[in-house]
């Protein structure tokens, strides 16, 4: 299995894909150099993407916040902390339930770099609050997994369209399907697709 590193990596990832489909060289062309992307891994980390999820960047930014001053970014004060207490940070009934079921589940994230992604993906959706696209951003840039793409992902779709020139945004299976061409690099892949994304939407107009 391989593992994203450093922008090395990434660069090694684009020159093959570029070589494979004539579309992502045409991409790359326009995008620049690749964001690395990799984040921390861990509960807080997982914990402060449940967070985000359904809220604006700002709402959720404020979330994360009030939660790291409370002291309330790791398993055990999640899961001691009371309903109250959670909620005086800015969370919901609903998120109040997710991160007490993360709190709770008992997930050893060190052996999770060990796992495959399908694996990590299985082990993380058992939770409730972690859906597929959740686990995978985690399996991408948390574990680094290279080989992993969030077909569910909105974005990655409308680039797709684009790119590739299809008549109707591809749903989440099509996406998926359409990802296992780019294996191993798929997560790549999806960093290219995020920056093309951003190029098209530019010269739209669309921010």
């Amino acid at each position: 299995m391989r593992i994203i590193k450093g922008d090395p990596c990434v660069a090694e990832g684009a020159a093959w894909l570029a070589k494979r489909e004539p579309r992502f060289a045409q991409a790359l062309t326009q995008v620049g150099k690749l964001p690395l992307r990799l984040k921390p891994e861990g509960f807080s980390e997982l914990l402060s993407a449940i967070m985000g999820q359904q809220v604006s960047i700002a709402s959720a930014a404020a979330i994360n916040g009030r939660l790291r001053e409370a002291g309330l970014i790791d398993a055990r004060a999640v899961a001691a902390a009371s309903e109250d207490e959670l909620r005086a940070c800015g969370l919901s009934r609903q998120k109040i339930r997710y991160a007490h079921a993360l709190a709770t589940s008992g997930i050893d994230f060190n052996a999770l770099r060990d796992k495959n992604t399908s694996d990590v993906i299985q082990t993380l959706t058992a939770v409730p609050g972690i859906g597929s696209w959740t686990a995978e951003i985690y399996a991408m840039f948390s574990l680094g997994h290279a080989d992993v793409f969030a077909s569910g992902d909105l974005a990655l779709q409308e680039a797709a369209r684009i790119l590739f020139e299809l008549p109707d945004r591809p749903k989440e299976k099509e996406m998926r399907q359409m990802a296992l061409d780019w294996s191993p690099w798929q997560s790549v892949a999806a960093r290219i697709l995020w920056a093309y994304y951003r190029v098209a939407k530019d010269r739209e107009g669309i921010t």
